[in-house]
């Protein structure tokens, strides 16, 4: 069941993109390295993954919405496991779980079809 639209997910991208970023500040554990990186990274891949995505909210335009999903979903898996991947589950893990439950669900709950545009006009 696909109930988040394409246009609905370009604006929760950047501001998730945002949010992850800004993540290890809002829950305090910027003092724990891996821990910090992690959603930093993620983040920063979300929101440059966001400009070359083929849906309203992309710039270039040059990754297929499905392949966007995809890496949502995976993106959200790494976040989920990473605190025992990388062995900071002993000083923090709820934000990473967290987050990574919502990367999972936009991922599985966004339409792959973003409306029909061309390539070189932006929206």
């Amino acid at each position: 069941m696909k109930i988040i639209s394409t246009k609905a997910h370009a604006v929760l991208d950047y501001l998730s993109g945002i949010f992850f970023i800004a993540s290890p500040w809002i829950f305090g554990f910027n003092d724990v390295p891996t821990a910090t990186w992690i959603p930093i990274l993620i983040g920063a891949t979300t929101l440059v993954m966001s400009l070359f995505t083929d849906y309203e909210g992309g710039i270039v335009r040059s990754i297929h919405m499905s392949v966007h999903l995809i890496v949502d979903v995976v993106s959200g898996i790494l976040l989920v496991a990473s605190p025992w991947l990388f062995g900071f589950a002993d000083e923090v893990y709820l934000p990473h779980v967290i987050l990574g439950i919502f990367a999972i669900g936009a991922g599985s709950l966004t339409s792959s079809n973003a409306p029909h545009h061309s390539p070189n006009t932006i929206n």
